[in-house]
Protein backbone atom coordinates (compact mmCIF):
# COMPACT_ATOMS: atom_id res chain seq x y z
CA UNK A 1 0.00 0.00 0.00
CA UNK A 2 1.20 3.53 -1.15
CA UNK A 3 1.25 6.47 1.58
CA UNK A 4 -2.10 7.78 -1.08
CA UNK A 5 -3.61 4.70 -0.95
CA UNK A 6 -3.08 4.77 3.04
CA UNK A 7 -4.08 8.60 3.11
CA UNK A 8 -7.63 7.42 1.37
CA UNK A 9 -8.57 4.44 3.11
CA UNK A 10 -8.35 6.29 6.47
CA UNK A 11 -10.07 9.29 5.85
CA UNK A 12 -12.91 9.10 8.01
CA UNK A 13 -10.96 8.36 10.95
CA UNK A 14 -8.84 11.52 10.07
CA UNK A 15 -12.10 13.77 10.48
CA UNK A 16 -12.78 11.76 13.14
CA UNK A 17 -9.44 12.92 15.09
CA UNK A 18 -10.42 16.22 13.71
CA UNK A 19 -13.44 16.39 15.64
CA UNK A 20 -11.99 15.19 18.38
CA UNK A 21 -9.17 17.67 18.27
CA UNK A 22 -11.86 20.83 17.91
CA UNK A 23 -13.49 19.95 21.34
CA UNK A 24 -10.79 20.72 22.85
CA UNK A 25 -11.48 24.73 23.86
CA UNK A 26 -8.36 25.57 24.01
CA UNK A 27 -8.42 29.12 23.97
CA UNK A 28 -4.91 30.87 24.89
CA UNK A 29 -6.47 34.35 25.60
CA UNK A 30 -8.61 33.16 28.13
CA UNK A 31 -7.22 32.30 31.79
CA UNK A 32 -10.02 30.35 32.47
CA UNK A 33 -8.83 27.90 29.00
CA UNK A 34 -5.68 27.07 31.11
CA UNK A 35 -6.86 23.21 31.69
CA UNK A 36 -8.44 23.32 28.21
CA UNK A 37 -5.33 24.19 26.87
CA UNK A 38 -2.70 22.13 28.50
CA UNK A 39 -5.08 18.68 27.67
CA UNK A 40 -4.83 20.13 24.35
CA UNK A 41 -1.47 20.04 24.25
CA UNK A 42 -1.15 16.42 25.82
CA UNK A 43 -3.39 15.53 23.24
CA UNK A 44 -1.46 16.58 20.58
CA UNK A 45 1.83 15.14 21.72
CA UNK A 46 -0.12 11.61 22.12
CA UNK A 47 -1.00 11.51 18.60
CA UNK A 48 2.24 12.25 17.45
CA UNK A 49 4.02 9.23 19.84
CA UNK A 50 0.89 6.67 18.35
CA UNK A 51 1.90 7.16 14.71
CA UNK A 52 5.93 6.77 15.65
CA UNK A 53 7.12 9.92 15.97
CA UNK A 54 9.94 10.95 18.76
CA UNK A 55 7.92 13.25 21.22
CA UNK A 56 8.84 15.86 24.06
CA UNK A 57 6.58 17.85 25.40
CA UNK A 58 8.41 21.48 26.38
CA UNK A 59 6.83 23.80 28.99
CA UNK A 60 7.85 27.01 28.39
CA UNK A 61 6.65 30.50 30.40
CA UNK A 62 4.01 29.90 28.30
CA UNK A 63 1.65 27.29 27.30
CA UNK A 64 3.71 24.07 26.43
CA UNK A 65 4.89 23.03 23.19
CA UNK A 66 5.13 19.80 20.97
CA UNK A 67 8.11 18.75 19.51
CA UNK A 68 7.64 15.54 17.28
CA UNK A 69 10.64 13.93 14.98
CA UNK A 70 10.70 11.53 12.61
CA UNK A 71 12.35 8.03 13.71
CA UNK A 72 16.54 7.13 13.26
CA UNK A 73 17.13 10.86 12.13
CA UNK A 74 19.40 10.76 8.88
CA UNK A 75 22.30 13.66 8.66
CA UNK A 76 22.37 12.69 5.12
CA UNK A 77 18.72 14.21 4.23
CA UNK A 78 17.57 17.45 4.30
CA UNK A 79 15.55 18.45 7.72
CA UNK A 80 12.06 20.19 7.20
CA UNK A 81 10.19 21.92 10.35
CA UNK A 82 6.49 21.68 9.99
CA UNK A 83 5.22 24.26 12.68
CA UNK A 84 1.56 24.70 13.71
CA UNK A 85 -0.32 25.42 16.73
CA UNK A 86 -3.29 24.14 18.90
CA UNK A 87 -4.59 27.28 20.58
CA UNK A 88 -7.12 29.08 19.02
CA UNK A 89 -9.35 32.63 18.98
CA UNK A 90 -12.23 33.37 21.49
CA UNK A 91 -15.43 31.97 19.95
CA UNK A 92 -17.17 34.91 21.40
CA UNK A 93 -19.82 36.16 19.92
CA UNK A 94 -21.76 32.86 20.88
CA UNK A 95 -25.10 33.85 19.56
CA UNK A 96 -23.70 34.03 15.84
CA UNK A 97 -22.91 30.62 16.00
CA UNK A 98 -25.74 28.27 14.24
CA UNK A 99 -23.85 25.47 16.49
CA UNK A 100 -21.58 25.22 19.83
CA UNK A 101 -18.29 26.18 18.96
CA UNK A 102 -16.74 23.38 20.41
CA UNK A 103 -19.03 20.71 19.63
CA UNK A 104 -17.95 20.08 15.96
CA UNK A 105 -20.35 19.28 13.47
CA UNK A 106 -20.05 17.62 9.51
CA UNK A 107 -22.54 19.53 7.38
CA UNK A 108 -22.18 18.15 3.59
CA UNK A 109 -18.41 18.72 2.93
CA UNK A 110 -17.61 21.08 5.83
CA UNK A 111 -16.49 20.56 9.19
CA UNK A 112 -18.15 23.86 11.64
CA UNK A 113 -15.92 24.00 14.91
CA UNK A 114 -13.21 27.09 16.52
CA UNK A 115 -10.04 25.64 15.41
CA UNK A 116 -11.33 23.66 12.77
CA UNK A 117 -9.34 25.45 10.05
CA UNK A 118 -7.31 28.20 11.68
CA UNK A 119 -5.31 25.88 12.67
CA UNK A 120 -5.84 22.27 13.56
CA UNK A 121 -7.26 20.90 10.53
CA UNK A 122 -3.96 21.87 8.68
CA UNK A 123 -1.64 20.76 10.53
CA UNK A 124 -3.16 17.39 11.28
CA UNK A 125 -3.04 17.61 8.02
CA UNK A 126 0.89 17.07 7.41
CA UNK A 127 0.57 15.10 10.65
CA UNK A 128 -1.51 12.49 8.76
CA UNK A 129 0.57 12.56 5.39
CA UNK A 130 3.72 11.57 7.58
CA UNK A 131 1.72 8.68 9.66
CA UNK A 132 0.84 7.15 5.80
CA UNK A 133 4.23 6.73 5.50
CA UNK A 134 5.42 5.37 8.71
CA UNK A 135 2.55 2.87 8.31
CA UNK A 136 3.11 1.80 5.28
CA UNK A 137 6.87 1.36 5.75
CA UNK A 138 7.57 4.08 2.44
CA UNK A 139 10.94 5.52 3.33
CA UNK A 140 10.84 9.41 4.07
CA UNK A 141 13.73 10.84 1.61
CA UNK A 142 13.79 13.79 4.32
CA UNK A 143 14.02 13.95 7.80
CA UNK A 144 10.21 15.88 9.74
CA UNK A 145 10.01 17.66 12.98
CA UNK A 146 7.04 19.12 13.75
CA UNK A 147 6.75 21.98 16.23
CA UNK A 148 3.17 22.54 17.50
CA UNK A 149 2.81 25.38 20.26
CA UNK A 150 -0.20 26.81 22.05
CA UNK A 151 -0.07 30.42 21.56
CA UNK A 152 0.14 31.55 18.35
CA UNK A 153 -2.73 33.25 18.58
CA UNK A 154 -1.72 35.62 21.60
CA UNK A 155 2.10 36.20 19.93
CA UNK A 156 3.89 32.88 20.44
CA UNK A 157 5.94 33.96 23.58
CA UNK A 158 6.86 31.14 24.73
CA UNK A 159 8.15 30.13 21.62
CA UNK A 160 10.09 33.10 21.43
CA UNK A 161 11.74 31.87 24.91
CA UNK A 162 12.25 28.49 23.40
CA UNK A 163 13.72 29.06 20.27
CA UNK A 164 17.14 30.48 20.74
CA UNK A 165 17.74 28.22 23.41
CA UNK A 166 16.85 25.18 21.49
CA UNK A 167 18.24 25.90 17.83
CA UNK A 168 19.98 22.32 17.24
CA UNK A 169 16.49 20.91 18.18
CA UNK A 170 14.69 22.73 15.47
CA UNK A 171 17.82 22.79 12.76
CA UNK A 172 16.03 22.69 9.43
CA UNK A 173 16.63 23.76 6.07
CA UNK A 174 12.99 25.06 5.56
CA UNK A 175 9.87 25.28 7.25
CA UNK A 176 6.70 24.24 6.36
CA UNK A 177 3.61 26.17 7.39
CA UNK A 178 -0.01 25.50 6.40
CA UNK A 179 -1.63 28.65 8.72
CA UNK A 180 -2.89 30.64 6.07
CA UNK A 181 -5.31 30.27 2.99
CA UNK A 182 -6.12 29.44 -0.52
CA UNK A 183 -8.75 31.30 -3.09
CA UNK A 184 -10.50 28.25 -3.96
CA UNK A 185 -10.07 24.29 -4.44
CA UNK A 186 -9.11 25.31 -7.98
CA UNK A 187 -6.39 27.64 -7.61
CA UNK A 188 -3.86 25.65 -4.48
CA UNK A 189 -1.47 28.88 -3.70
CA UNK A 190 2.08 29.34 -2.36
CA UNK A 191 2.05 32.21 -0.42
CA UNK A 192 4.99 34.13 -0.34
CA UNK A 193 4.25 36.99 1.37
CA UNK A 194 2.90 37.98 4.33
CA UNK A 195 1.74 41.62 6.25
CA UNK A 196 2.97 42.20 9.34
CA UNK A 197 1.00 43.26 12.43
CA UNK A 198 1.40 45.73 15.78
CA UNK A 199 -1.44 45.56 18.46
CA UNK A 200 -2.29 48.58 20.24
CA UNK A 201 -4.54 50.19 23.03
CA UNK A 202 -5.41 53.57 23.56
CA UNK A 203 -7.50 54.75 26.74
CA UNK A 204 -8.90 58.30 27.08
CA UNK A 205 -9.56 59.36 30.69
CA UNK A 206 -12.26 62.49 31.73
CA UNK A 207 -13.63 62.54 34.96
CA UNK A 208 -12.49 60.97 38.13
CA UNK A 209 -16.25 59.01 38.36
CA UNK A 210 -19.18 58.26 35.71
CA UNK A 211 -21.28 61.74 35.71
CA UNK A 212 -24.69 62.58 35.46
CA UNK A 213 -25.30 63.81 31.84
CA UNK A 214 -28.05 66.21 32.58
CA UNK A 215 -26.21 67.82 35.84
CA UNK A 216 -23.07 67.89 34.08
CA UNK A 217 -23.25 67.61 30.87
CA UNK A 218 -21.50 70.66 28.47
CA UNK A 219 -19.34 71.43 31.15
CA UNK A 220 -16.61 68.69 30.76
CA UNK A 221 -15.80 66.71 28.08
CA UNK A 222 -16.44 63.14 27.27
CA UNK A 223 -13.86 60.76 26.42
CA UNK A 224 -16.43 58.67 24.19
CA UNK A 225 -17.10 61.54 21.56
CA UNK A 226 -13.34 62.66 22.03
CA UNK A 227 -11.84 59.07 21.46
CA UNK A 228 -14.34 58.88 18.45
CA UNK A 229 -12.98 62.12 17.15
CA UNK A 230 -9.68 61.61 17.32
CA UNK A 231 -10.28 57.85 15.67
CA UNK A 232 -11.75 58.87 12.87
CA UNK A 233 -8.92 61.48 12.20
CA UNK A 234 -6.49 58.14 12.04
CA UNK A 235 -7.81 57.59 7.73
CA UNK A 236 -9.06 59.99 5.33
CA UNK A 237 -11.99 59.35 2.70
CA UNK A 238 -9.72 58.01 0.11
CA UNK A 239 -9.12 55.16 2.19
CA UNK A 240 -5.82 56.17 3.19
CA UNK A 241 -3.66 56.10 6.69
CA UNK A 242 -2.99 59.89 8.00
CA UNK A 243 -0.29 59.24 9.99
CA UNK A 244 2.53 60.95 9.01
CA UNK A 245 5.64 58.61 7.71
CA UNK A 246 3.07 55.76 7.94
CA UNK A 247 3.74 55.02 3.92
CA UNK A 248 7.46 55.97 4.08
CA UNK A 249 8.81 52.61 4.12
CA UNK A 250 5.77 50.66 1.90
CA UNK A 251 7.77 48.32 -1.05
CA UNK A 252 6.05 49.32 -4.21
CA UNK A 253 4.71 46.37 -5.99
CA UNK A 254 6.84 45.05 -8.95
CA UNK A 255 4.82 45.02 -12.33
CA UNK A 256 5.40 41.09 -11.92
CA UNK A 257 3.87 40.69 -8.77
CA UNK A 258 0.38 42.94 -10.01
CA UNK A 259 0.41 40.61 -13.14
CA UNK A 260 0.72 37.49 -10.92
CA UNK A 261 -2.19 38.76 -7.91
CA UNK A 262 -4.58 39.63 -11.27
CA UNK A 263 -4.36 36.28 -12.10
CA UNK A 264 -5.88 34.82 -9.04
CA UNK A 265 -10.00 34.75 -9.01
CA UNK A 266 -11.66 37.82 -7.95
CA UNK A 267 -14.87 39.20 -7.92
CA UNK A 268 -15.68 42.68 -6.17
CA UNK A 269 -19.69 41.19 -6.09
CA UNK A 270 -18.66 38.17 -4.97
CA UNK A 271 -16.47 39.08 -2.33
CA UNK A 272 -18.90 42.55 -1.04
CA UNK A 273 -21.55 39.65 -0.81
CA UNK A 274 -19.27 37.39 0.97
CA UNK A 275 -18.46 39.88 3.90
CA UNK A 276 -22.05 40.73 3.77
CA UNK A 277 -21.59 44.57 3.57
CA UNK A 278 -23.56 47.14 1.69
CA UNK A 279 -20.65 48.10 -0.33
CA UNK A 280 -16.66 47.89 -0.50
CA UNK A 281 -14.37 50.40 0.69
CA UNK A 282 -10.23 50.89 0.08
CA UNK A 283 -7.55 52.86 -0.39
CA UNK A 284 -8.10 54.39 -3.74
CA UNK A 285 -6.34 53.53 -6.76
CA UNK A 286 -5.57 49.46 -5.83
CA UNK A 287 -7.90 46.63 -6.69
CA UNK A 288 -9.40 44.55 -3.80
CA UNK A 289 -7.04 41.81 -4.05
CA UNK A 290 -4.00 44.38 -3.16
CA UNK A 291 -6.25 46.23 -0.55
CA UNK A 292 -6.51 43.40 1.44
CA UNK A 293 -2.74 41.91 0.59
CA UNK A 294 -0.60 44.02 -0.36
CA UNK A 295 -1.11 47.69 1.28
CA UNK A 296 -1.19 48.41 5.37
CA UNK A 297 -4.01 49.54 7.17
CA UNK A 298 -5.13 50.68 10.37
CA UNK A 299 -7.94 49.09 11.75
CA UNK A 300 -10.42 49.53 15.20
CA UNK A 301 -11.09 45.64 16.54
CA UNK A 302 -13.17 47.20 20.12
CA UNK A 303 -14.58 49.83 21.48
CA UNK A 304 -15.53 50.47 25.17
CA UNK A 305 -17.04 52.86 27.00
CA UNK A 306 -19.90 53.60 29.40
CA UNK A 307 -22.91 51.91 29.89
CA UNK A 308 -23.51 48.73 28.10
CA UNK A 309 -26.63 47.03 29.97
CA UNK A 310 -30.73 47.50 28.69
CA UNK A 311 -32.36 50.54 28.64
CA UNK A 312 -30.56 53.79 29.19
CA UNK A 313 -28.42 55.46 31.69
CA UNK A 314 -27.60 58.93 31.48
CA UNK A 315 -23.86 59.41 32.58
CA UNK A 316 -20.82 60.79 31.00
CA UNK A 317 -18.75 57.91 31.16
CA UNK A 318 -15.47 58.61 33.07
CA UNK A 319 -12.93 56.85 30.51
CA UNK A 320 -13.34 55.09 26.71
CA UNK A 321 -10.81 52.56 25.49
CA UNK A 322 -10.03 51.42 21.55
CA UNK A 323 -8.28 47.95 20.74
CA UNK A 324 -6.53 48.69 17.75
CA UNK A 325 -4.11 46.76 15.02
CA UNK A 326 -2.19 47.81 12.04
CA UNK A 327 -1.36 45.65 9.67
CA UNK A 328 2.40 46.10 7.65
CA UNK A 329 3.65 45.13 4.58
CA UNK A 330 7.29 44.81 3.14
CA UNK A 331 9.55 47.33 4.64
CA UNK A 332 7.69 48.56 7.32
CA UNK A 333 9.53 48.59 10.88
CA UNK A 334 6.86 47.71 13.93
CA UNK A 335 8.93 49.89 16.21
CA UNK A 336 9.45 52.55 14.05
CA UNK A 337 4.90 52.68 12.82
CA UNK A 338 4.28 52.52 16.72
CA UNK A 339 6.57 55.23 17.77
CA UNK A 340 4.45 57.38 14.66
CA UNK A 341 1.40 56.10 16.14
CA UNK A 342 2.41 57.13 19.67
CA UNK A 343 3.05 60.51 18.40
CA UNK A 344 0.70 61.01 16.41
CA UNK A 345 -2.51 60.50 18.64
CA UNK A 346 -0.40 62.51 21.53
CA UNK A 347 -1.05 65.52 19.16
CA UNK A 348 -4.37 65.06 18.55
CA UNK A 349 -5.45 63.78 22.25
CA UNK A 350 -7.38 67.25 23.24
CA UNK A 351 -6.18 68.66 27.36
CA UNK A 352 -9.54 68.01 28.08
CA UNK A 353 -9.13 64.40 28.75
CA UNK A 354 -5.59 61.77 29.75
CA UNK A 355 -4.26 59.92 27.34
CA UNK A 356 -2.79 56.28 27.75
CA UNK A 357 -1.32 53.86 25.24
CA UNK A 358 -0.47 50.42 25.77
CA UNK A 359 1.57 47.87 23.54
CA UNK A 360 0.65 45.14 22.46
CA UNK A 361 1.88 42.06 20.85
CA UNK A 362 3.55 42.88 17.25
CA UNK A 363 5.46 41.08 13.84
CA UNK A 364 7.32 42.03 10.62
CA UNK A 365 6.02 41.26 7.61
CA UNK A 366 7.32 38.43 5.91
CA UNK A 367 8.65 37.92 2.03
CA UNK A 368 10.54 35.25 0.30
CA UNK A 369 11.51 34.01 -3.26
CA UNK A 370 8.70 32.39 -5.30
CA UNK A 371 11.60 31.46 -7.45
CA UNK A 372 13.51 29.25 -5.39
CA UNK A 373 13.82 25.34 -5.75
CA UNK A 374 12.38 24.61 -3.33
CA UNK A 375 9.19 27.04 -3.99
CA UNK A 376 9.21 25.56 -7.20
CA UNK A 377 8.77 22.03 -5.57
CA UNK A 378 6.05 23.22 -3.37
CA UNK A 379 3.96 24.36 -6.11
CA UNK A 380 4.21 21.18 -7.79
CA UNK A 381 3.26 19.67 -4.53
CA UNK A 382 0.12 21.62 -4.59
CA UNK A 383 -0.67 20.75 -7.98
CA UNK A 384 -0.03 16.96 -7.51
CA UNK A 385 -2.43 17.41 -4.33
CA UNK A 386 -5.35 19.69 -5.49
CA UNK A 387 -5.22 18.39 -9.41
CA UNK A 388 -4.96 22.31 -10.29
CA UNK A 389 -1.54 24.05 -11.29
CA UNK A 390 -0.33 26.04 -8.15
CA UNK A 391 -0.54 29.58 -8.43
CA UNK A 392 1.33 32.85 -6.33
CA UNK A 393 -0.57 35.17 -4.02
CA UNK A 394 0.73 37.19 -0.99
CA UNK A 395 -1.56 36.74 2.23
CA UNK A 396 -2.95 39.73 4.00
CA UNK A 397 -2.73 37.82 7.31
CA UNK A 398 -0.13 37.67 9.81
CA UNK A 399 2.16 34.49 11.14
CA UNK A 400 5.06 36.97 13.19
CA UNK A 401 6.80 33.64 13.88
CA UNK A 402 8.34 32.72 10.18
CA UNK A 403 10.28 35.81 10.70
CA UNK A 404 11.95 34.83 13.89
CA UNK A 405 12.22 31.01 12.31
CA UNK A 406 14.39 33.05 9.48
CA UNK A 407 16.49 34.90 12.32
CA UNK A 408 16.77 31.76 14.80
CA UNK A 409 17.18 28.83 12.46
CA UNK A 410 18.44 30.96 9.09
CA UNK A 411 15.06 28.83 7.04
CA UNK A 412 12.75 30.61 5.00
CA UNK A 413 9.75 29.33 5.07
CA UNK A 414 7.13 27.74 2.60
CA UNK A 415 3.47 28.76 3.15
CA UNK A 416 1.05 26.12 1.48
CA UNK A 417 -2.53 27.07 3.48
CA UNK A 418 -5.27 25.16 3.11
CA UNK A 419 -8.27 27.38 4.31
CA UNK A 420 -11.13 28.46 1.70
CA UNK A 421 -12.30 32.33 2.36
CA UNK A 422 -15.35 31.18 3.66
CA UNK A 423 -13.68 29.14 6.72
CA UNK A 424 -14.53 31.86 8.68
CA UNK A 425 -11.41 32.12 10.85
CA UNK A 426 -11.08 34.33 13.58
CA UNK A 427 -15.29 34.95 13.10
CA UNK A 428 -18.21 33.07 14.22
CA UNK A 429 -19.19 29.62 12.30
CA UNK A 430 -15.37 28.74 11.37
CA UNK A 431 -15.25 25.65 9.53
CA UNK A 432 -12.60 23.36 7.72
CA UNK A 433 -13.71 22.24 3.77
CA UNK A 434 -12.70 18.57 4.04
CA UNK A 435 -12.49 18.01 0.13
CA UNK A 436 -9.43 20.93 1.41
CA UNK A 437 -8.22 18.62 3.95
CA UNK A 438 -8.42 15.59 2.05
CA UNK A 439 -6.39 17.58 -0.92
CA UNK A 440 -4.27 19.22 1.39
CA UNK A 441 -3.01 15.69 2.97
CA UNK A 442 -2.66 14.39 -0.43
CA UNK A 443 -0.33 17.83 -1.05
CA UNK A 444 1.34 16.79 2.14
CA UNK A 445 1.90 13.56 0.68
CA UNK A 446 3.78 14.70 -2.54
CA UNK A 447 5.87 17.40 -1.09
CA UNK A 448 8.31 15.51 1.36
CA UNK A 449 9.67 13.72 -2.55
CA UNK A 450 9.42 16.89 -4.44
CA UNK A 451 11.46 18.56 -1.67
CA UNK A 452 14.06 16.29 -1.22
CA UNK A 453 14.61 16.79 -5.30
CA UNK A 454 15.08 20.36 -5.03
CA UNK A 455 17.00 20.40 -2.39
CA UNK A 456 19.59 17.83 -3.74
CA UNK A 457 19.35 19.98 -7.20
CA UNK A 458 20.34 23.22 -5.54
Amino acid sequence: MTPLDYLDKHQQRFIDDLCTYVRFPSVSAQPQHSPDVRACADWVALRCRQIGLETTLHQTSGNPLVVAKTPKHDPRKPTFLVYGHYDVQPPEPFDLWKSAPFEPRVEGRNLYGRGASDNKGQHLAHLNAVEAFLATGTELPVNVTFLIEGEEEVGCGGLYGFLPKNKELLACDAVVISDNGIPSLKHPTLTYALRGIVALEIRLEGPSRDLHSGLFGGTVENPAMALCQLLGKMRDRKGRVTIPGFYDDVQKLSRYERQQLAKLPHSDTSYRRLVGVPQLFGEVGFTVEEQRTCRPTFEINGLTSGYQGEGSKTIIPCWASAKLTIRLVPDQKPARIVAAVRKYLKSLCPPTVRLKISDGHGGEPYLCSPTSPLAQAALKALEAGYGYPGALAREGGSIPIVNRFRSELGADTLLLGMALPDDNAHSPNEKFNLDSFESGMRMAAHLWPLLAQAHAAD
